[in-house]
C-alpha cells in the first residue's frame, strides 16, 4: 500500500511523541524528516536512532532538504508564534499543514466532531490538549440541548508541560475558549489550565461544566457516553472518571452573568469528569495531554492521506 511522507517541525515533547506514533502506529504515513533548532535535542537524537532524517536548521532546513517536494503533510509542534512564521515560509509549496500549536491560523479540528468538514483545508489547527479532551463532550451535550455556557478545566502534570506549552498559556485559554464555541457549539466558552506540580505526577484530568435548559437527562448521558467511545477509538486512555452529573439549578444561582445576552433560560447544570491516560510512547502515562494532541493529529493526517491516496487511485 502506498504511503504519504510527513515531516514534524519541533523536536520537543509533543513533536517527539508524534514522530514515534507515526513510526509505530501508522500504515499510511511515512515519517521522513524531524525538524528542530537544537542539534543536541533528544527528539533529533531519537529520530536518528529510528532512521528518520533530521535537520537542526528549522523550517529553512526542511525546505532545503533533498526530497522536500515529496513530503505532503507537515506537522508543526513548535509554538503559536513560531507557527505563524513557519506557515508563511511554507505557503508557496502547497503542503498540508497540521498545527499542534494554539496559533489557530486555519480552522479548528476536533476529529469526532468536525474532521470531515476540513479534510481539504491547507492548514488545520488542533486547538489544544484541553480542547481535544473537552470539546467533544460539549458537542455531545449540544447534540441534545443548546449549550448556553461551557467551561472547561484541564489539569496536567507539570512535568508533562514543556517550554512550548508554558510559552503558550495565554494562547491556550484564548484558543480553547474560542473553539468551545466554534466547534463545541456553546453560546459562550471559557477555558482554564492548571499545571499540577504534584509528585508523583497525576494523570491528565478534565472537567466540563455546561449550562443548559430543560433536557432529557438520559439522552445527555447517552450522547456523552457515545462521544467518549468515539474519542477512545484513537486515544485508548480517554475515559469518564465518574458518572455524568446533572442537577437542576437553584433560583438564586447567578448563572445569568455567565450566559450570553438573549440566551434561552438555563435551568440545568451538566458536569462531566474525564481522565486521559497516555500511551507512553515518549513520556510516561501521566502525560495524557501529549497523547490526546498527538493522537488527534495522527487521526487527521491519516484521514487526509487516505483522501489523497483515494483520489490518486
Amino acid at each position: 500500500m502506498s504511503t504519504t511522507k510527513v515531516a514534524v517541525i519541533g523536536s520537543g515533547n509533543i513533536g517527539t511523541d508524534l514522530m514515534l506514533k507515526v513510526i509505530r502506529l501508522s500504515d499510511t504515513l511515512e515519517m521522513d524528516v524531524m525538524v528542530g533548532i537544537d542539534p543536541e535535542s533528544d527528539g533529533l537524537a531519537r529520530a536518528q536512532k529510528n532512521g528518520v532524517r533530521t535537520t537542526a536548521e528549522g523550517v529553512a532546513g526542511l525546505i532545503a532538504i533533498d526530497g522536500f517536494d515529496d513530503i505532503d503533510i507537515i506537522f508543526d509542534a513548535t509554538s503559536a508564534k513560531a507557527h505563524e512564521a513557519n506557515a508563511t515560509a511554507l505557503a508557496p509549496y502547497g503542503k498540508q499543514l497540521i498545527d499542534l500549536t494554539p496559533a489557530a491560523i486555519g480552522p479548528y479540528v476536533v476529529p469526532p466532531v468536525n474532521l470531515e468538514e476540513h479534510l481539504d483545508a491547507d492548514n488545520v489547527n488542533m486547538v489544544t490538549c484541553g480542547g481535544q479532551a473537552t470539546i467533544p463532550i460539549v458537542a455531545a451535550i449540544a447534540q441534545v440541548v443548546p449549550v448556553a455556557y461551557a467551561e472547561i478545566v484541564a489539569s496536567i502534570a507539570s512535568r508533562s508541560a514543556g517550554p512550548g506549552t508554558r510559552a503558550n498559556i495565554d494562547e491556550f485559554t484564548e484558543t480553547t475558549s474560542a473553539a468551545i464555541e466554534a466547534v463545541g457549539g456553546a453560546g459562550r466558552g471559557k477555558a482554564i489550565i492548571i499545571l499540577n506540580p504534584a509528585e508523583p505526577p497525576l494523570i491528565m484530568r478534565d472537567t466540563v461544566l455546561a449550562l443548559v435548559g430543560d433536557a432529557d437527562e438520559s439522552a445527555i448521558r447517552e450522547s456523552v457516553s457515545a462521544m467518549v467511545a468515539k474519542v477512545a477509538q484513537y486515544v485508548p486512555g480517554y475515559r469518564l472518571k465518574q458518572e455524568v452529573q446533572i442537577r437542576k439549578l437553584e433560583g438564586d444561582e447567578p448563572v445569568h452573568t455567565l450566559v450570553p445576552e438573549g440566551s434561552a433560560p438555563v435551568t440545568t447544570q451538566v458536569s462531566v469528569f474525564l481522565e486521559v491516560e497516555g500511551a507512553a510512547h515518549y513520556l510516561p502515562a501521566y502525560a495524557g495531554n501529549l497523547d490526546i494532541m498527538t493522537s488527534a493529529a495522527l487521526r487527521v493526517a491519516e484521514s487526509k492521506a487516505a483522501r489523497t491516496q483515494g483520489d490518486a487511485r
